[in-house]
């Protein structure tokens, strides 16, 4: 395993991160056991959670994940073997059951405490913030379209200050952003200067279909030094190429859960074909392509990768050894340039 180091600290996570959004959902228990025990014995020790989780959200399976990595921990008595990061979900239409309330103070609380209760655990390691409380573009949406009559006010300042509580009383060690704009990563950086808490990631999407982040947050990503974990690196699966060549299954991600669209639509499917040739041609698969593509981007702190058996775990961490020469990327890019990021 390779490891870079986390920015504004001196821990060092690796390269590949465990994505656990489907335990409790497409894995079970003890699947998710299984995966956990695989890949910390593969050299990973950076994993990636949230309260939300499993996806899609629901109030049934509301904090199971969070649940099957505690009683993973208990079993284990592992806890200082790994950096685990959580998040606190935002608000919308999908989250109404878990609460309304936004990053208030007392929202944080409840979400942290409840998140450190399910994980068994006394801290966590990098809490970020799910996605944004104002109306923005994200989740597959390209442009920012304004809404005049949005009631939110800025209160930047106010959740840092309710963070660095956490980071004080040891719940919590750093802080990140995740599916946040340029203007959003700079606001809580601006902030961050008046004594208090940096946010020092982003977890946002980055994928051969969608390479929206180097538009704007690569640039902030280097000069500021805020790492990206980048998720949904292959797209639903979607870069595996099983959809096209007929491989996927009954239980298979899209074919369970239709409302992940953008990864299926016309753009996407041809712009994957065609990934899918170069890959042939270099005699790799789509998945190590892929992959490699977002594990060699020099914003790129840790790529968050997820699987429902161990034989696609397997695959998704060797990744980390596979090296794409300057002829591919080149080919990749004019890919690129032909679909632009057709996922968004």
């Amino acid at each position: 395993m390779k490891y870079k180091v986390l920015p504004h600290t001196d821990i060092k996570v690796s390269e590949i991160c465990l994505g656990t959004m489907t335990f409790g959902k497409q894995n079970t228990e003890a699947e998710g056991h299984q995966q956990l025990s695989y890949a910390i014995d593969r050299g990973i020790n950076f994993i990636d959670t949230a309260e939300l989780y499993p996806v899609p959200a629901e109030a049934e399976t509301y904090g199971e994940t969070e649940k099957i990595i505690g009683s993973w921990i208990k079993k284990n008595n592992n806890r200082s073997s790994f950096i685990l990061a959580s998040k606190i979900a935002g608000p919308g239409s999908y989250t109404k059951h878990i609460r309304s309330s936004g990053f208030s103070k007392n929202a944080l609380e409840e979400a942290l405490n409840n998140s450190l209760n399910r994980l068994q655990t006394d801290y966590i390691d990098l809490y970020q913030l799910h996605w944004p409380e104002r109306q923005t573009n994200t989740f597959g949406v390209r442009g920012y379209s304004h809404n005049f009559n949005e009631k939110w006010k800025d209160n930047i300042s106010d959740i840092l200050h309710h963070l660095s509580e956490f980071i004080k009383s040891g719940k919590v060690r750093y802080i990140g952003l995740s599916n946040e704009n340029p203007w959003g990563v700079m606001r809580f950086l601006q902030e961050s200067r008046e004594n208090l808490p940096r946010m020092i990631t982003i977890q946002n999407p980055y994928s051969l279909l969608n390479r929206q982040f180097e538009v704007g947050n690569a640039e902030i990503s280097i000069r500021e030094n805020i790492g990206l974990l980048a998720y949904s690196p292959l797209a639903c699966g979607v870069l595996t190429g099983k959809y096209i060549e007929g491989n996927d299954k009954e239980n298979s991600r899209l074919n369970l859960f239709k409302r992940f669209v953008r990864y299926s639509s016309k753009q996407s499917t041809l712009a994957t074909k065609k990934y899918l040739e170069l890959a042939k041609d270099y005699n790799i698969s789509l998945t190590q392509m892929a992959l490699a593509f977002v594990n060699q981007q020099p914003f790129v702190t840790s790529n968050i990768i997820g699987a429902t058996t161990i034989e696609q775990l397997k695959e998704n961490i060797d990744s980390v050894d596979r090296n794409l020469s300057s002829k591919i990327l080149n080919e990749i890019n004019a890919i690129h340039a032909e679909i632009p990021d057709p996922s968004t």
